[in-house]
């Protein structure tokens, strides 16, 4: 159970970074978020769980929303990435990058910088 707790922490961390990145190139809405994921192949990703997350990044003070009239239905509540968020954001890449490498260099039979393979 700790392992899927991990797990759905990790998975939680990398889509606060996605989302982040999202915003940060213009303000979008829910559903618009969920198809920019899906349309990055993360399908894992299911619509409904996009939205707490939101939230989330919200009460942090990572993104402020705001409501606007949607060409048809009812208005659509777009986020908009702070500065704190664009703190997380520029974290959040440096992180991944370090971690990326690392996980590259395992899966790749690689060693990495500065390491010595075993022969």
């Amino acid at each position: 159970m700790a392992d899927e707790s991990r797990g759905s922490r990790l998975l939680r961390g990398i889509l606060d970074a996605c989302l982040l990145a999202l915003v940060a190139e213009r303000d979008r809405y829910g559903y618009e978020l969920a198809q920019a994921l899906r349309g990055a192949g993360l399908d894992i990703v299911k619509d409904g769980s996009i939205y707490p997350l939101l939230s989330r990044l919200e009460r942090r003070g990572a993104l402020t929303s705001y409501r606007a009239p949607a060409a048809a239905g009812p208005p659509r509540r777009y986020y908009a990435i702070t500065e704190r968020g664009r703190a997380e954001l520029e974290d959040a890449r440096t992180v991944w990058a370090s971690v990326a490498r690392g996980v590259d260099a395992i899966l790749d039979g690689v060693p990495p910088q500065g390491g010595v393979a075993d022969d």
